[in-house]
């Protein structure tokens, strides 16, 4: 039985299959989409879509069903306490997302002013790679208010911090950084990659935007990489036609890892951030080591305004631990862990570990390490869902060169 008009001949018989029947019931799992192009009844039809006069979908880079799915659920989970309705775009990595929101937002001439103390290769795209561009950071101690107003001017298009930095965990006041830009006319940018919606979310307390690299918690097993961004509808316009002439989309099969990740975002976080506590906590005053970074220590410079911003005792489930001795020592330190593993990235099942400097970090010369309050020694720990009680031996023993 033929199925395309008059039969046709093999190799159009071959291309003019039967489609997959559309189920009336509901599928428990999102279904994916891989079609990269689809088909109109008329030329008018594929125009309109392309011009965006009616809803739909043309080619995978401009948009996705699958994809379009997983950025309206981060928005529906960063957005959950706001009156009005936020949406979200879709990357193929954090600095993915990163690179489009900025480039979105500023154009040569333009300023940004950004926390000191965040992830190296974010340092490094407004350091060097948009300064090529044209346009100028100022680096800045993001707790000083202060500081911060000081260098805010009338070229000044966004203000750029981080919920809880990487690596050294401070908090930012997003309020008061919001209430900054704000009387500047420029955007709040908050990357959340370390907080996740499950402990903050910026927009309810004032940004513009929010981003995750959500390789980390939001996928949250290590087996998938992309990114998202999440603002108003204005704001998210001009990063998806930013996106679109970047190529920075995000394929379906990530798309699909990753919702299905948000479906066990809140108890994987929670029981992360219940066991970092109890691990900073074990390590905090050990003769050798000089710091621990984690928001639930008294000890930490913004502990009262972490309380204040997340939610149910939840502090982030990164911990820094600064050992004695510099660079070998941290290094040694890493290397003797058995239950925490060497590994990049964060935010998975698995607690894994990195010596900040020579990692993360690597981009920034010792100067710029010590201005953003990262020791020569730092270990970064990824704390996961082993027993905390593993962890905390595991790194005591460490530390005392038991092995």
């Amino acid at each position: 039985m033929s199925h395309t008009p008059g039969g046709g001949g093999e190799f159009t018989r071959a291309v003019s299959l039967p489609h997959a029947p559309v189920p009336a019931e509901r599928p428990m799992r999102m279904p994916v989409h891989r079609a990269t192009t689809y088909a109109f009844d008329t030329s008018q039809d594929y125009a309109d879509v392309l011009a965006g006069t009616r809803e739909g979908y043309s080619y995978a880079r401009i948009d996705s069903p699958t994809v379009d799915a997983f950025a309206d659920a981060v928005a529906a989970l960063e957005g959950a306490g706001l009156p009005e309705p936020v949406r979200g775009q879709a990357f193929a990595s954090g600095m993915g997302a990163l690179s489009t929101v900025f480039l979105a937002l500023t154009e040569a001439g333009a300023h940004v002013v950004a926390s000191r103390s965040i992830y190296g290769n974010t340092y490094s795209l407004l350091g060097t790679l948009l300064r090529r561009f044209g346009v100028r950071t100022d680096f800045v101690d993001i707790t000083d208010l202060d500081a911060v107003r000081a260098v805010v001017g009338p070229d000044t298009r966004v203000v750029f911090t981080e919920t809880l930095s990487n690596p050294t965990m401070t908090v930012s006041d997003l309020p008061g950084l919001a209430e900054i830009a704000r009387e500047a006319g420029a955007a709040l940018v908050v990357d959340s990659t370390f907080a996740s919606p499950a402990v903050c979310r910026p927009l309810e307390h004032g940004a513009d935007v929010v981003v995750h690299s959500a390789t980390k918690y939001i996928g949250g097993h290590s087996d998938t990489t992309g990114g998202v961004a999440v603002a108003g509808p204005a704001l998210t316009e001009r990063i998806r036609s930013a996106r679109v002439d970047l190529g920075t989309c995000l394929a379906p099969d990530e798309a699909y890892l990753l919702h299905r990740g948000l479906e066990t975002l809140p108890l994987r976080v929670q029981r992360q951030c219940e066991s970092a506590a109890a691990f900073a906590a074990a390590l905090e005053g050990h003769p050798l080591v000089e710091r621990v970074d984690h928001p639930s220590l008294a000890s930490h410079p913004q502990a009262d305004l972490a309380g204040k911003l997340f939610d149910r005792d939840r502090y982030g489930a990164v911990v820094t631990v600064h050992p004695r001795g510099g660079r070998e020592a941290g290094m040694a330190f890493a290397d003797r862990l058995r239950v925490a593993t060497i590994a990049a990235s964060l935010g998975g099942t698995h607690t894994l570990a990195g010596h900040v400097a020579s990692t993360s970090h690597r981009n920034m010369s010792g100067d710029e390490l010590a201005a953003a309050g990262i020791s020569p020694g730092a270990v970064r720990f990824s704390i996961g869902l082993e027993d905390p009680r593993d962890l905390v031996e595991d790194a005591l023993a460490a530390l005392g060169g038991e092995r």
